[in-house]
Order: structure tokens, then sequence, then C-alpha cells
């Protein structure tokens, strides 16, 4: 971080975005979003000042193109990267991270678990346009070298002080189970437990030293530290679903009420909050999800895995994923996380980032034609012109991945070789037929 830098953090009079809002400050990320959304900059400031947009933007993370996320907005993607100990490439990772924002992923998430990992943190926050989230939890074994046992909550807190130093914007925070979660977990007997990664970890932790979530006993020792950086808290669905059997149960849902609280409390702090949810879920329990989720968190907006709505597609989970992300973002969901075809299996390569992320995109983007969100179909009003007069250029630029679209159409060329058609219909294609019919001409077929 320079001092030119620093400097020019330290002297905003405003502590969040959520501040500046409520204080009648247009920002730098305010001005560029509402440009982004084509909406008014005082609407966009009365939804940030109440909580139901978040605008992720660290003061140090200079490289930033913020954006927004809220029901109302465009629906916003995040890309999880990160190495493992088994795959341990931060080159590679970088790679995932170029590819993914030119693919238009909104925010990428670093869940590193392995290898020295503020160095790959900090290079994220000086070059990656997106925005930038973590789990501290996970970094906390790996940044003090010990065994989670002998972690204190202190050092916990500290880690999250570390990250958010290090310009991230936003930080997933498993607050919402207490040690009355492990009792609950005992009594209910989940099919599938906790999923959770760092909510596994905070559980861990719990019933290895007897004492309360530190994240939740120490919340108000965490805002101060996210209101003094502008850092958002994603409240961590530790309870989240890991199968069809455990969704919209009593654990899910009894956290979901405290994540509620904890989420009032945030803001009271002028601390910005998103809320993560589910997780695997029934495609008809979606909806009512997402109701339940916005009436419990006041509008705050909400970030979801998914939902999957099945749970046999391992290899697949990129489909499943994306049918419950589209209903989600359909209901009220504001931010879907991309499920890969490696989820389940193993850590994702740069093919399988790629599918994901085209996905999450088709979801996401669906989502926001259904939600009537402005300029969203214009689009695909471009693609139905160019396909109306068997325009192949102008539909590659109206596809979502014009690559695999010219591949395709390229490695299967109709047997004229400078037909206006496609190898499937040739000249029984309807489209050029209808041209022709309604041009007044001759209609060749064989």
């Amino acid at each position: 971080m320079t001092n030119e830098n620093i400097a020019g953090a330290e002297s905003r009079n405003y502590t969040t975005q959520m501040d500046a809002a409520r204080k009648g400050i247009v920002t730098p990320e305010i001005q560029l979003v509402a440009e982004k959304e084509k909406m008014e900059v005082e609407k966009l400031m009365k939804l940030v000042a109440e909580g139901k947009v978040a605008i992720p933007a660290n003061k140090y993370h200079k490289s930033l193109n913020a954006e927004g996320i809220g029901s109302m907005l465009r629906t916003k993607i995040n890309v999880n990267l990160g190495v493992s100990r088994d795959v341990e490439n931060y080159d590679v990772e970088m790679e995932k991270v170029m590819s993914a924002v030119n693919m238009g992923a909104e925010a990428i998430m670093d869940l590193s678990s392995h290898g020295n990992t503020q160095p790959f943190r900090r290079k994220l926050t000086s070059e990656c346009p997106a925005m930038i989230g973590t789990v501290p939890v996970y970094d906390s074994v790996i940044h003090y070298q010990r065994d989670l046992a002998t972690l204190t909550a202190k050092d916990f807190i500290d880690v999250v002080r570390l990250h958010a130093e290090d310009g991230v914007d936003f930080v997933t925070l498993h607050c919402g189970i207490t040690r009355k979660t492990i009792e609950q977990t005992k009594k209910h007997k989940r099919k599938m437990n906790i999923v959770s990664r760092g909510g596994s970890l905070v559980f861990a932790w719990m019933s290895m030293t007897g004492e309360e979530n530190p994240f939740y006993e120490y919340y108000d020792e965490i805002l101060d530290i996210c209101e003094e950086y502008d850092v958002t808290v994603s409240l961590g669905d530790a309870c989240r679903p890991g199968c069809l059997a455990d969704a919209t149960d009593v654990c899910q849902i009894e956290e979901l009420v405290r994540l509620g609280e904890l989420t009032k409390r945030a803001w009271d702090h002028n601390v910005q909050v998103m809320v993560e949810g589910p997780g695997h879920v029934p495609l008809d329990q979606i909806a009512a999800n997402m109701k339940v989720q916005s009436t419990i968190c006041m509008g705050a907006p909400f970030y979801v895995l998914g939902p999957l709505v099945t749970d046999i597609a391992p290899g697949y989970d990129h489909i499943t994923s994306a049918i419950g992300g589209a209903v989600a973002a359909m209901s009220g969901a504001a931010f879907l996380c991309y499920v890969t075809p490696a989820e389940h299996l193993a850590l994702p390569n740069v093919e399988d980032v790629k599918q994901g992320i085209i996905a999450s995109k088709i979801a996401a983007h669906a989502a926001d034609i259904a939600k009537g969100i402005p300029g969203a179909r214009d689009i695909d009003d471009k693609m139905a012109d160019a396909r109306r007069v068997l325009d192949w250029d102008a539909q590659f630029e109206c596809a979502l991945d014009p690559e695999t679209a010219k591949a395709i159409r390229d490695s299967r060329r109709p047997e004229d070789d400078h037909s206006e058609a496609c190898s499937m219909c040739g000249k029984f294609c309807a489209v050029r037929s209808m041209n022709k019919a309604l041009a007044g001409e001759y209609i060749d077929i064989l």
C-alpha cells in the first residue's frame, strides 16, 4: 500500500459507503454504481443507507471497479478460488482470476487453505478490479501455523483485521452459530450435519475449547474493524443445508433468525451486510426461502450458493446450481456464488471455472429479465434481430461465450460452405424459408 493511497483513504469524511449515504455524500463508488445500474443517485443512496444495497469497497482496494449488490439491481456473481495442500499453484489461481474477470465475474473469493496466503491476497487487492472476499477463519490456522484448538478468540479477530488492512472488500464470518447450535445439531440429527467449511471449523473450535463462538461473542469489536476499513460483513450460513433432506430445517432457520439480529447490529455501526443462504434446496422451496430471508433480515442483500436443486449430479452441479440460482435471483437473491462441475469432487481447474461462470451468468441474466431490470433484455433482442437475418457475426457478438459458439459452428459447417443456414436444418431452415417467402422469393429446398 503506498503512502499516497493511505493518505487518500484517511482523508475521507465518512467511514463506510453506508455512512456516506446516510450523510448524503455521493462517493465515487455510489456514483459509478448508479451509472452502471441506470438508477438515479438519490434512489441508490437511499437503498444503501437502508442496507438494501451493499457496495463492498475497502478503502485500500484502489483497483476496484465498484459494484452494487441488491435484489433491485443486476444480479451479481462470485467466483471462489484458492489453493489447497494438494493443489498449490498461485500462478494458475491468478490465471483463473483474470479469466473470471474477463468473463464478467463481479467478485472473487480467495478460499486458500494452504501456503503463504497474504502475498496472493495483496496481489488480488492491488491488481484485481473485482470485489475481493475472504473467510478469515480459514486463514487463521494457516497464518499462525497452529492447530485449531490452540487458537484464541483474539487470534481470530486479529486475522479479520489483517484481511481488512490488506484491502479485502468483504469477509464471510460465521457469527450465527453459538454453543446452543452444538446441542441443536446433536438433537435434530441432520442427514449431512454442517457442510460449511468455515462453520465446521467454528463448531469444532467451540466443541474442543468449551468457549462461545468468538465471531459472535466479539461481534461488536469486529464491526469496529469493518467500519474502520469499510469492509462489508457477509454473514455466513454455517447451517446451510448440504442435501435436500436438510433444507429449511430448524437449524437453518434458527441461525437465520440470529443473522437478522446481527444484521441490525452491523447497520447500527454503519457497516454494510450481506446474508448468505442455502445450499441444497428442492426447487419448490427456493422462493419461500428467499421470502423468509428478506423478511427476517429486513431486505439485506441475500448471497446464495446455488442453490443446488438435486443431490445426484456430481460433475454437473454447475447445471443444478444454475437452475436453483435463476429461481433464487428471480425471487429476491442478489448475489450468486458460482458452482463448478468439480463441486463435491475436486479443486476446479481453469475449464471448470469457465463452465461455472457461464452457468451462473446465464442464471443471473435470466433472473434479471424476469425481474424487469432496466436494459436486461436488450442483448436478447439484438440476438433475435441477428438471428432473423441469419447474421452469424452479429449473433456471436451477442453471445455470452462467443468463442464456444463460433467454434461449434465452424466445426460443423453445412455442406455448402457459403450457406447462410446451419448444418442442423440446411435449406429446411425456417428462418431462411420465411425470409424468402415474405420477400416473394422462390424457396429452393432440394
